[in-house]
């Protein structure tokens, strides 16, 4: 008797957390289902865009603006069959949560600066939050800005709770004209460059004569 064939482990897309000082990871999250979709868009930035100065027409001020756009649908509906986890107290809050608090301070950040308010602090600098990294697969990770986030709620529970949702991210990743190439995520990001780099190299070779033509 033949046994079932054995089902190749699914590797989740995600976002890492991690502190951009020392690289310790702060929060994983992982998403339930992988999208069916990536949207990925690459601005240019050509330095001969707003010149007539025809010896700039080539050049290349840095690299492009590079956004990536998913949907993640959320869902607890096995949990509550089944009976187990906190789906059936809460429902996909804990998901929700996690995601949203990417985007917030956090509460002790708040309490900190309102108290440097009380004292009379004449400056008080902006909160630093977790650098994020778009992990999908081992070939990208990508240090990354949220710049949207939408939630569709699309179904409850009896006591109101989301059980089904739908989020939406935008995503842009993170150069080294944002941060430099001392920040961890400029040391990401030439990461990722030189390994995009690594894959055009070993792209199909092709020939003036594949394309149909002899000479330039």
């Amino acid at each position: 008797m033949s046994s079932p064939p054995i089902a190749p482990r699914l590797v989740r897309g995600g976002i890492v957390l991690i502190d951009p000082v020392t690289a310790a990871v702060v929060r994983i999250i992982a998403l339930q289902y992988n999208p069916a979709t990536l949207t990925r868009t690459l601005a240019v930035h050509g330095a001969g865009t707003d010149t007539p100065d025809r010896s700039e027409v080539l050049r290349i001020k840095g690299p492009p603006t590079e956004t990536i756009k998913l949907e993640a649908d959320i869902d607890a509906v096995d949990q509550l069959e089944l009976g187990t986890g906190a789906a059936t107290a809460s429902g996909i809050f804990p998901q929700l949560a996690a995601l949203e608090t990417m985007v917030y301070p956090t509460s002790a950040q708040l309490l900190a600066n309102n108290a440097l308010q009380q004292a009379g602090t004449l400056e008080i600098l902006p909160m630093e939050a977790p650098l994020p990294l778009f992990v999908w697969s081992r070939n990208r990770v990508v240090p990354v800005r949220i710049t949207e986030f939408s939630i569709t709620e699309e179904a409850f529970d009896v006591n109101l709770n989301p059980i089904q949702a739908k989020v939406s991210l935008g995503l842009r990743v993170l150069t080294v004209d944002d941060t430099g190439f001392d920040h961890r995520a400029g040391s990401l990001f030439m990461s990722y460059l030189a390994q995009k780099e690594q894959f055009a190299a070993g792209s199909p070779h092709a020939t003036l004569d594949t394309l149909g033509i002899r000479g330039i």
